[in-house]
């Protein structure tokens, strides 16, 4: 054999090993994003099962999302030169316990205490998982295998809700959070196989968190972030109560729709990622313009200027998924782009305004659904991502 096929022999050989590290985390990626949405198309049966209002339900959703808020920076910081595999071990091990938690719920109380500590394994996992791809393959592979986690998350942003639903509506919401319990088992038995040690480079001071804030280009990218994921969390943690509401659908209907809503998303997750290497601010503009869309046209559905029923519900959730699927990796390429030299801070402060927007959706759109009902929080979700339109329009399509 040639000594180029010996090379090529090695780096298949180191390769596979390797790949199999990187899977192990982009499931544990898309375990914990996925566990974070399952209460969205559970809401209304976690809700009744509580004994609590849809609203105050939608704080399974705002709680982990201020949790893995401060996790990203905070774990960031504090692990030091701690190596890696054993910050991604215990957050393993916190995501099984979390579900576990959930699944045995007696009451809102404890069912949020699980969702908080959900929300730490959400952010460390977003925060540590693209770095540790540094120590798992050559630099020439490491975009490639940062595709394939950031892929994770995005598809998890829109399959959680689809598959919460359709487990839920088969065996209870609490089988639904039971299942993910194993799966979180599994995937953190893989790693204790697959995973080698991952030491850090260097310790991440706190000032060095604030470097995304030095630069006019991350400014804006965080700025966008917040408006644009504020305003789809404000609507997407009620969709369940939209589609019944305003279009009129029962729960089998509703559970169809949010598979569509799901397939449509991870769709657009694969077209992201090309369309964000030629330009990840034209992808952000059009992601937040259609979702802007899609909640003002629900509205109108609302307030009886157009027809509900199937057929408008699924188009809306077909091009309202779509739109999401294209949101993680746009604005992930927009901070990297922004900041070459300093991804990991970028990332940590992404991390923490787009978690922070969940919350912040959330929340305020529970409060203004049990006020003045869907419509109203349909509004308010839109008018946010138009804020992240304007601002994008206004800055200009190409990186400065």
């Amino acid at each position: 054999m040639s000594s180029a096929g010996h090379q090529i022999g090695a780096e298949t050989s180191v390769a596979a090993p390797a790949w199999l590290a990187v899977g192990s985390l982009a499931i544990s990626t898309f375990a914990s994003v996925t566990c974070e949405f399952l209460p969205v198309g559970l809401l209304t049966n976690i809700a009744a099962s509580l004994n609590v209002s849809e609203g105050t339900a939608g704080l399974m959703v705002t709680l982990p999302g201020v949790s893995a808020a401060l996790a990203g920076p905070v774990l960031l910081t504090a692990s030091g030169r701690l190596d890696r595999r054993a910050v991604l071990l215990v957050l393993s091990a916190l995501l099984v316990l979390s579900n576990v938690f959930a699944a045995l719920a007696p009451n809102l109380a404890t069912m949020l205490f699980a969702r908080v500590l959900l929300g730490l394994c959400v952010g460390g996992f977003w925060t540590f998982a693209p770095s540790a791809t540094g120590h798992l393959v050559p630099s020439a592979m490491q975009p490639k295998a940062m595709s394939y986690i950031l892929a994770g998350i995005s598809v998890a942003t829109v399959a959680g809700v689809p598959a919460g639903a359709l487990l839920g509506n088969f065996a209870g919401w609490r089988i639904a959070f039971a299942v993910s319990a194993v799966l979180a088992g599994a995937v953190l038995v893989l790693q204790l196989k697959v995973l080698p040690a991952l030491p850090a480079a260097r310790a991440i001071s706190p000032r060095e968190l604030l470097e995304p804030f030095t630069r006019l280009s991350a400014r804006l990218g965080l700025v966008v972030t917040f408006f644009v994921v504020a305003g789809h969390f404000a609507g997407y943690t009620y969709l369940r109560p939209m589609f019944q509401q305003l279009f009129g659908l029962t729960g089998d209907a509703v559970v169809s729709l949010l598979l569509i809503y799901g397939t449509a998303g991870f769709v657009g997750t694969l077209v992201a990622g090309r369309l964000v290497a030629r330009n990840a601010r034209a992808v952000a503009l059009l992601a937040a313009a259609v979702i802007a869309g899609v909640l003002f046209t629900s509205v109108l559905v609302g307030e009886g200027w157009l027809d509900g029923g199937l057929i408008t519900a699924g188009v809306a959730s077909l091009v309202w998924g779509a739109a999401f699927g294209l949101v993680p990796l746009s604005m992930t390429g927009w901070m990297l782009e922004a900041l070459p030299q300093a991804q990991e801070s970028g990332q940590a402060m992404l991390v923490t305004f787009f978690q922070l927007a969940i919350s912040l959706g959330a929340l305020l759109g529970g409060t203004v659904f049990d006020a003045q009902g869907i419509v109203s929080t349909l509004q308010l979700g839109g008018a946010s991502c138009l804020i992240a339109v304007a601002v994008i329009a206004a800055t200009g399509l190409t990186r400065r």
